[in-house]
Order: C-alpha cells, then structure tokens, then sequence
C-alpha cells in the first residue's frame, strides 16, 4: 500500500468512529461502526461485548518473562503521597545515557517538590506504549472490522488505528501514534507492530525518552476465560536503549459504557513545565 493512501484512510476512519463515538457515548448502545462487520469465525473477538471496557490493572509496565525489562521506580524513593510522582529508576541497563541523563532532571525536580508530567495530566497524546496506559481510570475499547481495528479511549477522546494485513508504507509520517498495521494468529491473539513514532511522545508514565527510530510489537492474547487481556510489549530503538526490551500489561473486562470525556492541551504553562501550549490572545479581540 502506497504512504500517500493511509493518511486519507485514517482520516476518513477518524471522522467515522469519533461520529459513532459521539452518538453512542452514555447511551448504553453497543458501540459498532456503521461500515463494519462483526469479527470472522476464527478471529478473536477484543470488542468485550455490549457496554464493556478493557481496564489496565495498573500504571506501570511489568516485567517481562524473561530478558530486559522496563524502566521500574526506583526502590529508594518508594511511591507515596509524600511525594507528587515516582522517580525511575535510571540505573536500568537498558537506557542510552542522554537518555538516563534526561530522566535523572525529572527525577531532581519531583525529589525538589516538583510535579511529574505526565502527557494524560496534560491531555497530550500518550504515544505507543504509553496510550496503554490510559485504561488506568478510563477503560479503552476495540472496534473491530475486516479490514481495521480502533483502540479508543474516551479521554480526549484518543484513538488508534491498525490497519489489517497490510505492510507498513514505505516512508510513514511521523505521528504521535505512529503507523500500526496487525494481524491476528490464531483464536485469541493480536499482533500490532508499530514505526513511525514522534520522539515529543513517551515510552512510559516515568516520561522514559525515544527517538523517532522506536518500534514497538504489541501482543494481545486473551486469557481462555475471555474476561482478561495480556499484552507482551516489545521496544527496539538503539537511539535510545542500549538492547531490546519488553514488558507485561494486563488488563480486567469491565462493565463501563465508552462515555466522551473531552481534554485538550492546557493553555497555561501546567505545573510550570515547559511542554507545547494553546496560544493565548494578549488582550480580547472583541
């Protein structure tokens, strides 16, 4: 597929869901696409059925079976109400070091009485693998059709697209989001793979830095109950990351119908942390 077909596609998509998104918010309706069929015999079926929603069971990566793992907190400085946010753990092999570097002068500021920014504090998209993490207090949701699968969380609301059974396009633009194209294996597995991720984006909640040459291959498989999710994550970036690592999450079915819960980018200086900001008029024009 050529790059000059996904962005329209996306968009055309975008414009559909959210419209659906829109209609069906706080209805009790089940959320379905107006072009779309129900998942084919053989495939996983990620929708959770009729007002469900897919909940994180937690707000850090875990560990991985084996092998590197995630940036974790750091045991020093145990999370607690004390402080405003975790500090990570920088002696973690895994990170370049202008990557450590970078995260040691967010630690300082949250050990100096600071806040830890995070992007949903800030209603900034998440990035991948962070967009995971907003199912901490607001569950995310699959709509699936033949050809596409729909992550959406209704903070903002955010929204993901893979595309089914395609290659990645040669050059994709790069996004906060990234280019994700899947496939399933099997009766209750997916496969996202993920390129093309904007370096402004975070790996994590401890705001873990990337280049915009990360990749990242997500593995949804359900549990045989149905009723929960694990979802192997694996990170490539040499720019940032010294080897290759993965990490666990795990997510609990819930009965939450998707509601529409806006957030835009602030346009104060939040928290006093530099981060980009709606423009302000100096004075009324009117």
């Amino acid at each position: 597929m050529s790059a000059l077909r996904w962005p329209a596609r996306a968009r055309a998509t975008r414009c559909a869901v959210f419209a659906t998104a829109v209609l069906f918010a706080g209805s009790g309706l089940r959320l379905t696409s107006p072009a779309s069929a129900a998942p084919p015999p053989g495939v996983p079926n990620f929708e959770g059925g009729e007002g469900f929603g897919w909940h994180e069971f937690g707000d850090l990566l875990l560990p991985p079976p084996s092998g590197p793992g995630p940036v974790t907190e750091d045991p020093k400085y145990p999370f607690n109400f004390r402080l405003n946010y975790r500090v990570a753990d920088i002696t973690n092999p895994i990170l370049q070091p202008w990557a450590a570097e970078q995260m040691q002068k967010a630690n300082a500021a949250v050990l100096a009485g600071g806040i830890g920014f995070r992007p949903r504090e800030r209603c900034l998209p998440g990035g991948v693998p962070e967009f995971d993490f907003y199912a901490r207090v607001e569950e995310y949701y699959f709509l699936q059709t033949p050809t596409e699968i729909t992550l959406m969380n209704s903070g903002g609301p955010e929204i993901r697209h893979i595309f089914l059974n395609v290659p990645h396009s040669a050059n994709p633009k790069i996004s906060w989001y990234g280019e994700s194209v899947g496939h399933y294996e099997g009766d209750d597995t997916l496969v996202v793979d993920t390129i093309g991720l904007s370096p402004k984006s975070y790996v994590d909640d401890f705001r873990t830095p990337h280049t915009d040459k990360l990749h990242v291959v997500e593995r949804f498989k359900m549990t045989p109950d149905r009723n929960n999710i694990e979802d192997l994550i694996t990170v490539d970036d040499p720019g940032a990351f010294t080897r290759q690592w993965s990490a666990m999450q795990r997510y609990d079915l819930r009965k939450r119908a998707l509601t529409e819960s806006v957030c835009a980018e602030n346009n104060e200086n939040f928290f006093h942390y530099e981060q980009p900001k709606m423009p302000v008029a100096d004075r009324p024009d009117f």
